[in-house]
């Protein structure tokens, strides 16, 4: 992004007919407001604080309730029996000589609660990893508003570049049609030989190449600025604040997106660390239950074997209630050593992601001294330009001047005008450099206010 700021496009563009007269600042908020990718990541940031909300709902207690009602036989049978895949049934009753098929109702009804009351810090952690992913997720973002404001500026300050050496090209090709129309004259009277026609007629060529591809390129600057506005149908000015102010600097103050971003992982990856180290250690859990069942077959049916009924109230209303508190302690050891290795891995990551952070901050800060250079030579170039101007506008007139009355070739006249046409492209973006400047020092330091304050 940044090597991006550092080149300013030296080529024009043709003027765009303005349909609405917005300022500078105003596209850098639209552009804000209506990309796509921005909104993009806005989403992102309000899904993943979903899952602040949803570490914390972890920590509540888990409360079931259930009830259900059953017909069936009640056959017991000693024998060892696990319900692989729950593939089994939950019959009870007395073990007799012989199989029948006496049939009633019955229910469960039942609530349990299990509540992990102290997990050693699991529950805090995790709620600390889901802050964290939240706190990347914002970080990005900024990092994207940040990221896309300086590109916009950065393309409108080469679009109004484009659209002032338009201007310049478009004068240096009227200098080159009256040259041209004057030599034919002189050539048609037999004043000077046809070479010169030919000569003159070339550089207008020339410069109506330079002007053809100025056009070209301030096109595409505009359809470019047009695709980051993010917004359909929209045409304006160029600001002219931008050519009738010379900005102000300042040092910045805040600390670049990109920077608080990669901290942002480092933390993010701190967090995972100590969360996965809460693993090794154990959770207590209380539980409390309370349960009623009902049957159809009554207590005297172990030895009587009549006594049943196939009702159905008389299966369903619970006749027999228990209930049941206790404390329990769970401690995974096989998941603490699986553990370490992750552990170990957090760690190594964490270094890696320290480092990175480390080099970024060095090489912004070489960027920033770069821009400062920039900054400190675009305003130096503003004030020669005008005595660069002034000379190469007396050079020509001089050098035409002599043409005229013959005592000057036209070689001299083309290297004049060139030279004139030179000093009068300097002149139109020079402003516009100091500008340009500016806003890499705003993109180096990280604080954008260091440009937009100046268009206030």
């Amino acid at each position: 992004m940044l090597r991006k700021v550092f080149f300013i496009l030296m080529t024009s563009g043709a003027s765009v007919m303005a349909q609405n007269d917005l300022s500078f600042k105003e596209v850098l908020h639209m552009a804000q407001e209506n990309y796509g990718r921005i909104k993009v990541r806005q989403w992102n940031v309000s899904s993943v604080q979903k899952g602040i909300d949803l570490a914390k709902r972890q920590a509540l207690p888990n409360l079931n309730l259930g009830a259900q009602q059953d017909f069936g036989t009640i056959n017991g049978q000693f024998g060892a029996l696990y319900p692989f895949g729950g593939l089994s049934a939950s019959s009870a009753g007395p073990t007799l000589e012989e199989q029948n098929w006496h049939a009633a109702f019955g229910a469960l009804y039942l609530a349990n609660v299990n509540w992990d009351i102290f997990t050693f810090g699991k529950n805090k952690e995790r709620i600390h990893v889901a802050e964290q992913e939240t706190e990347v997720e914002s970080a990005i973002l900024r990092q994207a508003i940040f990221e896309h404001r300086v590109k916009v500026a950065s393309t409108y300050l080469q679009w109004i570049a484009a659209e002032r050496l338009t201007l310049a090209y478009e004068r240096n090709l009227s200098r080159a049609d009256s040259l041209v129309t004057l030599i034919e004259g002189k050539v048609s009277g037999g004043l000077i030989p046809g070479a010169d026609l030919s000569m003159a007629k070339a550089d207008r060529a020339n410069a109506s190449i330079l002007h053809i591809r100025a056009l070209e390129q301030s096109q595409s600057l505009r359809i470019e600025l047009q695709e980051l506005l993010g917004k359909d149908g929209v045409s304006f000015n160029p600001d002219p604040l931008i050519l009738s102010k010379t900005p102000f600097s300042r040092d910045g103050d805040a600390v670049h997106p990109e920077l608080e971003w990669r901290r942002a992982l480092v933390q993010l990856n701190e967090a995972k660390r100590r969360y996965q180290r809460s693993l090794l250690y154990p959770s207590i859990n209380v539980v409390g239950l309370i349960q009623s069942r009902a049957s159809g077959f009554k207590p005297q049916y172990i030895t009587d074997q009549t006594q049943y009924s196939t009702g159905y109230f008389s299966g369903i209303w619970p006749n027999r209630t228990n209930y049941l508190f206790g404390v329990g302690l769970n401690w995974n050891f096989t998941q603490s050593y699986r553990t370490k290795s992750q552990i170990q891995a957090l760690e190594i990551s964490g270094k890696a992601l320290e480092m990175e952070e480390v080099t970024l901050a060095r090489r912004l800060g070489y960027q920033m001294e770069l821009a400062e250079v920039k900054w400190t030579n675009a305003r130096r170039i503003v004030e020669e330009v005008p005595v660069q101007l002034e000379a190469a506008r007396e050079a020509f007139g001089r050098k035409s001047a002599l043409y005229q009355n013959g005592l000057a070739d036209l070689y001299d006249v083309i290297l004049a005008q060139n030279a004139l046409n030179r000093a009068e492209a300097e002149k139109e973006v020079a402003q516009v450099n100091v500008w340009s400047a500016l806003l890499l020092k705003a993109a180096a330091s990280g604080d954008f206010s260091i440009f937009e304050n100046n268009l206030e």
